[in-house]
């Protein structure tokens, strides 16, 4: 099969959080949580070239914390976005070889309606593949297809002494795996080949169900688990009680053919918010009004429908620009796995905890994680993922430290693409991966010459 690629679509260029005509010229970077960071980055068609010396490379931007952000405003920190080649695609065997960086709603604009789809999204298609390789991302369908890079069948890297190197579980595995999960430490991600999935239409199954509490969800999450391939959940983290963790619970699977509307799914408009919201728009009293409205906008117990995939994948896509719901102050998002070890208990524990601390947000998912994967520092591990967005505040830095002593004393984990406040005891302390990791960065980086503001603040990079 033949296919072509059009220009770098505008969701794509505002997704990206920096204006196109002064991305060599701003002075400071954000994450997707908009907390600013001086420093500069290039952006080339050709990463080969441009990689050469960089100590960063990033992508569109959408990584919450500081790991896509520079130590320091001298650093070379590269942009992969203009980097969007197909390369090669094998439809037989399904194998898709691209440029780092290829945007996932690029992919789904070509592929979606030619029957493939990616074997793993996260819930943006606003991230490059070479990003999901570097935070290896997971989605909905972690309880059967793991991680985006248990789909990963190559690299191509420009390493920190600028060797460029293929590696593959066969040829450098320790590089391989080290570097899926592993935030672009070990080296600057340049062409991804993968596996993806044949998918019978372009529509989604999906029931949804309205859920009571926590301890309901949890008990739904495994039974849905064994029947559907795609399970996630809206949790209501600010109710107490006996609301404790009410939700709607989620579940999908790709509709048949004879389920399917012949017609494609229709693309979305684009929208935006008009301007930032002041910071008080956020806050315990309309941040509670809305949970109220949307559990209760469920208004049946169970629903079934067939949906495109825009609004089952990507529900938050639909505002371009959502984050600067948060206002000028910034977000973040703490998002944690408790290992299934611990017990349903452990996660009810955790929502106390969590609705007692304060500053969530209307944003909290809960997501059913399956086996550990490969990648040396990837994210999930079999348990229960939560994942809650907060405004940053003066309390901030308080409130995930004893979310982070709670996490710690059950065996769980933090995900680094989403953190920009744990301290590095913390995650040493939960992270009994981390010194195979260091070992990979002092035999393919010992002068530690790739580097973000989140290596700096975890492990004490320096210049």
């Amino acid at each position: 099969m033949m296919v072509t690629q059009s220009a770098k679509t505008r969701n794509e260029h505002e997704a990206s959080g920096v204006d196109a005509q002064n991305a060599a010229t701003a002075p400071t970077l954000n994450g997707w949580g908009r907390l600013p960071m001086p420093g500069r980055e290039l952006a080339s068609e050709n990463l080969e070239t441009i990689t050469r010396g960089a100590v960063l490379s990033r992508g569109l931007g959408r990584s919450y914390g500081d790991s896509s952000l520079p130590a320091f405003a001298t650093d070379k920190v590269v942009a992969t976005r203009l980097a969007t080649r197909i390369l090669a695609f094998d439809p037989e065997r399904c194998v898709l070889r691209v440029e780092a960086g290829l945007s996932l709603a690029e992919f789904n604009r070509i592929f979606v309606p030619r029957g493939y789809f990616s074997p793993v999204t996260p819930g943006t298609k606003f991230v490059t593949f070479g990003g999901m390789v570097a935070s290896d991302v997971h989605g909905k369908n972690h309880h059967v297809e793991g991680c985006f890079g248990s789909h990963v069948r190559a690299l191509r890297l420009r390493l920190a002494d600028d060797t460029i190197l293929d590696c593959s579980p066969t040829e450098h595995a320790d590089l391989f795996y080290g570097s899926i999960g592993g935030m672009g430490l070990l080296g600057h991600i340049l062409e991804v080949e993968f596996v993806v999935r044949r998918i019978p239409s372009a529509w989604v199954y999906m029931e949804s169900q309205r859920v009571r509490g926590i301890d309901e969800f949890l008990s739904e999450l495994g039974r849905y688990a064994v029947e559907w391939p795609m399970t996630m959940g809206w949790i209501d983290c600010l109710s107490q009680g006996s609301s404790l963790g009410r939700g709607i619970l989620m579940a999908g699977r790709w509709a048949k053919r004879e389920e399917a509307s012949p017609v494609p799914p229709a693309v979305p408009f684009d929208k935006t918010l008009p301007l930032e919201l002041p910071n008080w728009a956020v806050n315990s009293f309309t941040a509670g009004a809305f949970n109220n409205l949307y559990y209760w906008s469920h208004f049946q117990q169970y629903k079934t429908a067939v949906v495109g995939p825009e609004p089952f994948f990507y529900p938050l896509d639909a505002l371009l620009d959502w984050n600067k719901g948060y206002g000028s102050r910034g977000f973040t998002q703490y998002q944690c796995v408790i290992p299934r070890a611990a017990g349903a208990p452990a996660v009810r524990e955790f929502m106390l905890l969590l609705t007692k601390l304060g500053g969530a947000s209307p944003l909290c998912v809960i997501k059913d994680c399956g086996p550990e994967g490969k990648g040396v520092l990837s994210f999930p591990l079999e348990g229960t993922s939560v994942a809650v967005d907060m405004a940053v505040s003066a309390d901030t830095q308080a409130i995930v430290d004893r979310l982070n002593e709670f996490v710690i004393k059950t065996g769980g984990r933090i995900y680094l693409t989403k953190d920009s406040f744990t301290r590095p005891e913390h995650f040493r302390a939960m992270e009994p991966r981390l010194p195979s990791f260091l070992e990979l960065r002092q035999k393919w980086d010992p002068q530690r010459r790739l580097r973000s503001a989140q290596s700096v603040r975890l492990f004490g990079d320096q210049v």
